[in-house]
């Protein structure tokens, strides 16, 4: 998994992606796949990323996920 995530990131670097995009990127594709992995059940999702279910219910609106 490092090994992975190093090439990613030196990729990301090389191809100057900023840093902002990139944590927004990883951000919305992280929490897409808890949601995915709970039904889309916003609780379980929540309570996996250990976050307030309000929080995560404006982070899917801010990404535009679902």
């Amino acid at each position: 998994m490092k090994q992975e995530m190093d090439a990613l990131i030196t990729q990301m670097v090389d191809r100057g992606i900023r840093f902002a995009e990139a944590r927004r990127e990883f951000e919305k594709r992280f929490i897409a796949r808890v949601l995915q992995r709970h039904g889309g059940n916003l609780s379980r999702a929540a309570g996996e990323l250990r976050i307030h279910r309000n929080t995560l219910g404006k982070k899917i609106t801010e990404y535009k996920i679902g």
